[in-house]
């Protein structure tokens, strides 16, 4: 009987969905992997590494892709 309750119930998204949001979870990690490190302990020091373009340019894409990705698999539709 417990079985039974259990296999009729239904998910908020469909598989698609999931899918979409690990795809947008991964992609905001990647990001902030990318931005993570490259400064210095010493204040005194100049470290040229945190202007780098993985920094600039590439690590905010990456969060702002993820993010799209992340609102697309909230808000479309999962197929019945």
């Amino acid at each position: 009987m417990k079985n039974e309750a259990n296999s009729n119930q239904t998910f908020l998204f469909g598989k698609k969905n999931y899918v979409f949001m690990l795809i947008g979870i991964a992609f905001i990690a990647i990001g902030f992997i990318f931005m993570a490190g490259g400064g210095s302990d010493d204040p005194n020091v100049f470290n040229e590494e945190i202007y780098n373009w993985q920094r600039i340019r590439l690590a905010p894409t990456l969060v702002i892709i993820g993010l799209g990705i992340e609102i697309y698999a909230i808000l479309a539709d999962p197929k019945k």
